[in-house]
């Protein structure tokens, strides 16, 4: 296990039952809210699956480890990443905050011994998604804009809905078009957003 994540596991030991340990993990460091989010977002993921004929359990598995990074500062997240040996983007390094995701797959491999890349994959991009997302991609992505960590409803709620009686794709792509129309109040565009825009507009518009 990687040096940098050991202060966060100490007394940690796997069950086998992964949102016990999920929340067993964040709890034990003080990040109960993300830990609710986490386990909210993991149960709507599955559901989604079950929706569109996708695998529940490895939907379920992406969305309860998606955040687990979050014991890490914001402001250290790129540092984080470099000491990984991760390329950082220069994105990451403005608004390090979505240099999480990207931390959170390392830490499911690392920590919780996860090997499955179609959860890895999820994990990874489920921020920004990225382009030829998958559907477990786009199904992670979507359960996170739905069950949001913030207070009160998200304002593009209803029209990620709506979409989501077309496809997945479409939900995704509500999602990404709603920040489309307002990049210029975004701190950065990260470019896998900017991929996962254009490549979802090609193939469901085109």
């Amino acid at each position: 296990m990687e040096d940098l994540f050991k202060t966060y596991t100490v007394n940690f030991n796997l069950t086998g039952d992964l949102e016990h340990d999920v929340t067993t993990f964040l709890t034990s460091n003080k990040f109960t809210n993300t830990a609710r989010h986490s386990c909210r977002v993991g149960r709507e993921a599955e559901r989604l699956a079950h929706s569109f004929n996708y695998n529940g359990d490895i939907a379920k598995a992406a969305g309860l480890l998606h955040d687990i990074s979050a014991v890490f500062p914001t402001h250290e997240r790129a540092d984080i990443l470099e000491k990984l040996g991760l390329v950082v983007l220069e994105e990451e390094k403005i608004f390090p905050l979505i240099a999480h995701q990207r931390i959170s797959r390392v830490m499911a491999e690392e920590i919780f011994n996860i090997q499955d890349e179609e959860i890895l994959s999820a994990i990874e991009c489920h921020t920004t998604l990225k382009g030829n997302a998958s559907k477990m991609d786009q199904i992670v992505f979507v359960a996170d804009k739905i069950e949001w960590d913030q207070p009160g409803e998200p304002p593009y709620i209803n029209r990620v809905k709506s979409q989501l009686e077309i496809s997945i794709g479409h939900a995704a792509f509500a999602y990404i078009n709603y920040l489309w129309e307002r990049k210029e109040n975004l701190k950065v565009i990260h470019p896998w957003l900017s991929e996962a825009y254009e490549d979802l507009k090609r193939k469901l518009f085109n």
